[in-house]
């Protein structure tokens, strides 16, 4: 942060832009920021929020980028093309990546604490926080997802959390490999799986990770984690129903909360989480591991977390109409929906799905392990649509879509329809629904996902 005192965010409404610009305005920073969905009038809610935060915003036109000692900042997403970056290069800006500067913050924190893995991460991140802020640790947290704890009039998109504390708790990402540039003190590894990346690439970068920590907490109920482990020094284990440091046993699921037992040796305590599903026992298990590291006694992490109440967009009930019940949730990869399919269909009633693919090259990437998971996942009374992915601009090749995904879903005997529009899309479902089902709208990178699964509760309401 040598480069001056004025930050100008490019893509500064994106899901891991939004609470690094909240963290660097509250350190004191000028913040000033772009954005394509600004320009394009979507989600005027959240933008609304970031200049009641005191940070400036400019169409992404250039106008916002005006002198050499702005310090510009890009989401990944964001081409070299982009007005505002075209100016940055003129001027002779600074410039940094989303990665690098939230990189900066982290590495120069007393206690980092990185949550990494391809599924999860938002949610253990979220844990870690809410447990050290319960505690009166007061950390720092930057999350891709809204904090629901911490959600408040003031702060309507709580994705960070900006304290006084040693702690600093970030997700950290492997999709772009930036991973590589974080130095935790505790490192947390939940899963390892296809997603953005190849397998390969995946198991160099998350090892690389851990083998920069001082203790690593890590899913030994993985497989592919645990292959990991050899050779890594200060290691706690967990695993649900497995052999681990922390192991989860005798589950009892409920339709939006789940109970377990948490044994560690001799001792066994009792948890209720506020979120349901399996997948988020292994979330509290990491979550537990990783501040019992930072000096936390296991009682107190086990009594905390259970206040927890979840992100927004992760299996998020937004409301139920007319006897149906709309779930927001982020499931974009395999290992996401599948989680969130197996959790709903542990309780009667059948899934109609609207899953919107997060773009094209992840559909070119995990295509096949998307219709095997959706194939295999779906009963035979589920229904499931997708629309065109998400597209909002850009470069990018488009030779592998929904239709294609579709077609390797139907070939393998599961209920599937390509409808483009997702207005012709949600029509489907809503009229298909009846009385004890549930509406599951899936998908990443587009925020106006939420504000879809809002209006379906309305318009079911309106039906019955």
């Amino acid at each position: 942060m040598d480069d001056g005192n004025s930050c100008f965010l490019v893509g500064i409404g994106g899901s891991g832009m939004m609470p690094l610009a909240m963290i660097l305005r509250a350190k004191g920073k000028t913040v000033a920021g772009s954005d394509r969905g600004l320009d394009q009038g979507r989600v005027a809610a959240k933008f609304d929020a970031l200049r009641r935060a005191g940070i400036a915003l400019f169409r992404q036109d250039g106008s916002g980028v005006t002198t050499a000692d702005q310090m510009v900042i890009a989401s990944a997403a964001v081409e070299e093309s982009v007005p505002d970056i075209v100016a940055a290069n003129r001027l002779g800006c600074p410039r940094r990546t989303r990665a690098q500067m939230l990189a900066e913050l982290f590495n120069a924190a007393p206690l980092p604490i990185g949550v990494a893995g391809t599924s999860g991460k938002s949610t253990v991140t979220g844990m870690i926080a809410y447990i050290l802020h319960t505690l009166g640790r007061d950390p720092t947290a930057m999350n891709g997802a809204v904090m629901k704890n911490f959600v408040a009039p003031d702060a309507p998109f709580a994705s960070a959390l900006v304290g006084r504390g040693d702690a600093f708790v970030s997700e950290v990402d492997e999709s772009d490999g930036s991973i590589a540039l974080y130095r935790p003190r505790i490192a947390v590894l939940n899963n390892v799986s296809l997603d953005h990346k190849g397998l390969d690439e995946l198991r160099a970068l998350f090892s690389g990770f851990a083998g920069h920590a001082t203790r690593v907490v890590a899913n030994a109920g993985d497989p592919e984690t645990a292959a990991l482990l050899a050779g890594l020094p200060n290691v706690t284990t967990f695993a649900v129903e497995g052999e681990a440091d922390l192991v989860a046993e005798a589950l009892i699921p409920e339709p939006f909360a789940i109970g377990f037992h948490l044994v560690v040796g001799n001792t066994r305590l009792p948890v209720h989480l506020s979120v349901p599903g399996r997948h988020n026992v292994s979330n509290a298990l990491a979550a537990i591991g990783a501040c019992v590291a930072a000096g936390v006694p296991i009682e107190d992490a086990v009594r905390t977390i259970q206040g927890f109440t979840g992100l927004r967009r992760r299996f998020d009930l937004v409301g139920t109409a007319g006897g149906v019940s709309v779930i927001d949730d982020f499931g974009h990869n395999p290992d996401k929906i599948a989680a969130t399919l197996d959790t709903l269909h542990a309780f009667p009633g059948r899934l109609l799905v609207l899953f919107q693919p997060h773009g094209y090259g992840p559909l070119k990437m995990m295509g096949d392990e998307l219709i095997r998971t959706f194939a295999e996942r779906l009963a035979p009374d589920d229904l499931l649509v997708l629309p065109d992915p998400v597209y909002f601009g850009g470069t990018v090749t488009r030779n592998v879509g929904s239709g294609d995904i579709v077609a390797g879903i139907r070939a393998a005997g599961g209920d599937a329809h390509h409808i483009a529009d997702r207005a012709a899309a949600t029509d489907r479902l809503i009229a298909e629904a009846r009385t004890g089902d549930r509406i599951i709208v899936m998908g990443a990178r587009d925020d106006t996902l939420s504000l879809l699964a809002a209006d379906m509760v309305e318009r079911l309401a309106t039906r019955s």
